[in-house]
């Protein structure tokens, strides 16, 4: 149940992985709304979306250890009609959650056998929403890898990394300790720019045939309203469905150990993400912050129906705010917290999110064409990048830079999922 990687790589910020311990032990391990093995597969089935042998494996041990009944990790069939009715929101939120409206909020919450109360229902989106997120970091600082190929990935588990993550204090002695070794590595290999673009036009290839990138649609019509959205160039990108059939792997003692099979845990497997700029006009709308905001609307509701969360989830949101990024930003010749935003801002209007008292053409200034593919891909379809594209992305990045970058893309990312969300709930319960 550990995850020595990303402790690993969240290690060169310390405040920042303080923070994320303490939300992670708290949604898996302290009181709340759901049963302790129900959390550990619903993290699972969030998990398993994108792909991500590395949280799958670890939430299927903590699922035995939490006395979750085995013959669950054959598929998303064996398992309780409650617990399987969250596939649907589980799908949207990990690759559209634009379409997330009140009825799937009603569908849940409907009297009958198998409901939802509210304060589960919180509960289980806010797990859903941290694994997705959380996925994309492992994927972009390529912890999947080196938990896939067994150890020849570019990341090496740590000998220190004993400690189960979940249980790490919050205190800073084990961050700095991570901090201090990981300052020896240098894991700033580069490669020439064209020898990168060619690599990402691989990992890309489901775009191929496409001449230009649209990265920024500007916002033409501002006196009516209507907002811009910016994307890469996309198209419906297909979540590959893993080979069928197989169930999780089992030690010599016959212990279910881990899951060589992740499609038993999805339905709709080509379900994947879509260019919300592509959307249906007459179906859906640009979300706009200053109609429904974290710090307005959010942080209360989720606050009052699962206790204390709200607080730990706005720390670690402020916490990868504060982060100093002055060698990125002075490279661009701006302000630290301009340069931050110009990736927050990109994040969130990939997902429809648009804040009105932002110029976007900042972003073509701030981001260099690489680096948006890198984090769109991060993003939208993390099961697409790999280990040396986080060493590689930008070759003027250092190392702490880079898991800056992926630590911004984690939190952006999970707050969208939160705000689409937890949005329908306020439209349901009103």
């Amino acid at each position: 149940g550990r995850l020595e990687a990303v402790t690993q790589q969240m290690g060169y910020h310390p405040q920042y992985l303080d923070s994320f311990l303490k939300t992670q032990h708290y949604l898996m391990h302290m009181d709340g709304p759901l049963p302790f093995d129900c959390r550990h597969y619903i993290a699972i089935m969030a998990a398993a979306r994108h792909q991500c042998r590395y949280l799958v494996n670890l939430h299927v041990l903590q699922f035995l250890r939490a006395g979750g009944d085995p013959q669950w990790l054959r598929g998303l069939e064996f398992i309780p009609p409650k617990l399987r009715n969250l596939n649907e929101i589980n799908k949207i939120l990990a690759h559209r959650p634009w379409l997330i409206t009140k009825e799937h909020i009603e569908k849940l919450l409907k009297i009958s056998e198998w409901s939802w109360s509210l304060a589960e229902l919180v509960h289980a989106v806010v797990l859903l929403a941290h694994c997705h997120a959380l996925a994309s970091f492992v994927f972009g600082c390529g912890c999947e890898q080196d938990e896939g190929l067994g150890g020849r990935g570019l990341l090496k588990p740590l000998s220190l990394g004993n400690q189960c993550f979940c249980e790490a204090t919050a205190g800073n002695s084990y961050s700095q300790e991570l901090l201090r070794i990981n300052r020896k590595r240098s894991l700033d290999s580069c490669m020439d720019l064209d020898s990168l673009r060619e690599r990402m036009q691989r990992i890309h290839v489901e775009t191929e045939g496409r001449d230009e990138m649209r990265l920024l649609q500007q916002d033409r019509e501002e006196g009516e309203g209507q907002g811009s959205e910016m994307g890469v160039q996309g198209g419906t990108v297909h979540c590959s469905d893993p080979s069928a059939g197989l169930s999780p792997l089992a030690d010599t003692d016959g212990e279910v150990t881990g899951a060589t099979n992740l499609a038993c845990y999805m339905q709709d497997p080509d379900f994947g993400y879509q260019d919300f700029a592509r959307r249906d006009e007459d179906q859906t709308q640009v979300f706009r912050v200053q109609d429904y905001s974290w710090e307005d609307h959010g942080f209360s509701l989720v606050n009052r129906l699962y206790s204390d969360i709200g607080h730990l989830l706005d720390e670690k949101f402020r916490m990868v705010d504060g982060l100093q990024s002055s060698a990125m930003a002075k490279r661009q010749g701006c302000e630290p917290s301009v340069f931050k935003r110009g990736i927050w801002n990109y994040i969130h209007c990939m997902f429809g999110i648009r804040y009105d008292d932002y110029d976007y053409a900042e972003v073509n200034q701030l981001l260099e064409r690489m680096l948006k593919v890198y984090i769109k891909t991060v993003t939208c379809y993390p099961e697409k990048t790999n280990s040396e594209m986080f060493d590689r992305f930008w070759k003027q990045f250092k190392h702490s830079e880079k898991v800056h970058v992926n630590l911004l893309i984690l939190e952006a990312r999970m707050q969208a999922e939160l705000l689409y969300a937890l949005q329908a709930i306020t439209q349901y319960m009103i």
